[in-house]
């Protein structure tokens, strides 16, 4: 199954951090660095680029996870996917380093799995 993004819900959740906030559309804009437009879209029901998904998400402290629907039926994500993306993540790594270790991770995964 195909997971979409309830790109209501999570609108629904940015005006309800603006208005806590006491903000304008406009001010979120400038915090969060999206372009009006691109809060105009999503109040009129259209999706965010993931770019702008990800500043908003930063600048509202939402969990993007939580806006998907239907995309975690078939199990838990893999676990060299999330490695990866943590190793990405560390600011006290570079980003080849991250993805060298990323490599040997993967490597010694796959010479060590047992449902082959």
């Amino acid at each position: 199954m195909r997971g979409s993004f309830d790109h209501n819900a999570f609108y629904d959740a940015l005006d309800a951090t603006r208005q806590a906030r006491g903000l304008t559309w406009k001010q979120v804009a400038s915090e969060a660095g999206v372009s009006p437009s691109t809060l105009t879209r999503l109040g009129q029901g259209k999706r965010p680029d993931v770019d702008s998904l990800a500043d908003l998400c930063s600048w509202a402290g939402l969990d993007a996870d939580e806006y998907m629907k239907g995309a975690n039926e078939k199990g838990a994500p893999e676990p060299r996917a999330l490695i990866g993306t943590y190793l990405r993540s560390d600011k006290n790594l570079s980003a080849a380093s991250a993805k060298m270790i990323e490599q040997l991770v993967r490597t010694t995964y796959e010479t060590l799995r047992t449902d082959r």
